[in-house]
């Protein structure tokens, strides 16, 4: 029998460590839509895309797996608020699909004294399951904050590639996250090089920090331009880098971050203690005022 919950919240790593209003505003958000979630108990790292499977595929399924077995134990769909986590999960769960790999990589959870995976978790993101699950139409219907806001979208690139397997928008031109944040009153502005990298993905930020700021500096100067109030991003460690990067450029930029739970958080009314935006580098001062107490 199905658990009465259909998701498992998988919060990652950087949410809950780095940017704890990420994770505090998910929740509220997912509460206010009544979408029914659990907590994942005992999920690790998922592990990173860009370094684990680098260096070790095998080890980076077993890892996955092991997650992935969680969720499937619970009987809910893995619901995950970030890019690289989202990717790596569901790109590990299509490889799972393969039996020979599945076994090849169950003998090793089983030498680890771990559950063996079946192969039947879902892997979604949140900001899918908002468009597809809940719809725009109820959000519009919960907002009572009309947020009078110029967004920068920033997809992320793990969100919509490989798009072969993901197939949730067009990877070169998608609406959705556009969508969701238009339907808090927002405005979505265009801007230069929208779907290029913040800098930070593929190890690039550990290994050559000062390329990964170079590539962050050309996005916030094209957002600038733009004359954007905030950027908006699904993803916590595109937020870091565009957070924590306009800190190392000495606050040459000071273009408020928000991952997209928390602008949803926002106009919805939820009290701005939820939001978290304490633990941002730059300051969230947004123009006008964009919430109310609750």
């Amino acid at each position: 029998m199905r658990n009465k919950a259909k998701y498992g919240l998988y919060l990652g790593c950087i949410a809950p460590l780095r940017y704890p209003g990420i994770e505090s505003s998910t929740r509220e958000v997912l509460k206010k839509l009544g979408i029914d979630f659990i907590d994942l108990e005992g999920v690790s790292c998922c592990p990173a895309p860009g370094v684990v499977r680098s260096f070790d595929i095998e080890t980076w399924l077993a890892l996955g797996a092991r997650n992935l077995s969680i969720a499937e134990e619970k009987r809910v769909e893995m619901l995950t608020i970030c890019n690289g986590c989202f990717d790596s999960l569901y790109e590990s769960a299509c490889s799972l699909d393969d039996e020979k790999t599945r076994k090849r990589v169950n003998d090793i959870l089983v030498s680890a004294g771990v559950r063996e995976y079946q192969g039947t978790t879902k892997v979604r993101h949140e900001v899918e399951v908002l468009y597809n699950e809940v719809g725009l139409e109820k959000i519009r219907s919960l907002v009572v904050n009309k947020l009078d806001l110029k967004v920068a979208v920033h997809y992320g690139c793990h969100f919509l590639s490989p798009s072969k397997y993901k197939k949730i928008d067009d990877p070169e031109r998608p609406t959705i996250l556009d969508d969701l944040v238009e339907a808090t009153n927002a405005k979505s502005v265009s801007y230069r090089d929208k779907q290029a990298c913040c800098g930070a993905g593929g190890g690039v930020r550990a290994r050559l920090p000062q390329v990964a700021l170079a590539m962050t500096e050309e996005k916030l100067k094209n957002i600038t331009e733009a004359k954007a109030d905030c950027i908006v991003t699904p993803c916590p460690f595109c937020h870091l880098q565009f957070d924590r990067g306009q800190k190392e450029m000495n606050y040459k930029y000071t273009i408020p971050v928000l991952h997209i739970s928390q602008l949803l958080g926002l106009a919805f009314g939820i009290n701005k203690e939820k939001l978290g935006f304490e633990s941002h580098y730059v300051p969230v001062k947004l123009p006008a005022r964009q919430w109310e107490e609750r």
